[in-house]
């Protein structure tokens, strides 16, 4: 049986039904998981050579050349387990982006089939024809609204130009009349005049005692 037939779960058969996708990312991961335990021990294990090769080297040279034989075993190996991580590392991310594509696919031919059902019963003439009432019926309350809102004169049309002159006229009455309570009376009473006339002027004296029963005499008749 080959690596990989270990890796994905065995040949099972000719005819067998082959790994899924998210199983052999699985299998793929912990066989990355395997190999890095595996450079770990090869690193500790070649420093431990190297120690060796140090200490024996001028004690020991046969201990120190076999130390540096096995350090570079060592170093082969852990090369090769390099590549082999590589490997797997690039299998394991085109099987995640494989799978992610497939999902991907899946789910968009579900939603496909979704709106293909939805619309399976819909007929585009029906629906220009159910567009176009919906907007008449729009334009229908519109129109309605603007006739709800207009004011209503119960048939009564006035000029507005004149009603702003009468308004005018109004305010300038009102104006006066003010003017005329903080001025005073326009007019204050007057004595009447009297109605005889006066005497043509005679002598000195008599003049002067006619002039005084005159002014008397209009006093009297103004009071």
């Amino acid at each position: 049986m080959s690596l990989f037939a270990k890796i994905f779960g065995g040949g099972g058969g000719k005819g067998g039904k082959g790994p899924s996708p998210q199983e052999a990312i699985q299998k793929l991961r912990e066989t990355e998981e395997m190999l890095t335990k595996k450079q770990d021990f090869l690193e500790k294990k070649i420093g431990e050579e190297l120690q060796i090769a140090k200490k024996n080297g001028t004690k020991n040279k046969r201990a120190a050349l076999q130390a540096l034989k096995r350090k570079k075993r060592y170093e082969k190996q852990l090369a090769q387990i390099d590549g082999t991580l590589s490997t797997i590392e690039f299998q394991r991310e085109a099987l995640e982006n494989a799978n992610t594509n497939t999902e991907v696919l899946k789910n968009m031919g579900f939603a496909a089939k979704a709106m293909k059902s939805a619309h399976e019963n819909m007929d585009i003439d029906k629906v220009d024809d159910l567009m176009q009432d919906i907007t008449e019926q729009q334009e229908l309350a519109q129109e309605i609204s603007d006739a709800i809102s207009k004011p209503v004169g119960f048939g009564e049309e006035f000029d507005e130009d004149e009603l702003l002159a009468e308004l005018d006229e109004l305010e300038q009455e009102e104006l006066d009349k003010n003017l005329l309570e903080i001025g005073g009376p326009e007019n204050a009473p007057l004595p009447n005049v009297p109605s005889s006339s006066l005497p043509s002027r005679p002598a000195k004296k008599e003049e002067d005692e006619d002039d005084m029963e005159d002014l008397q005499r209009w006093a009297m008749e103004a009071m």
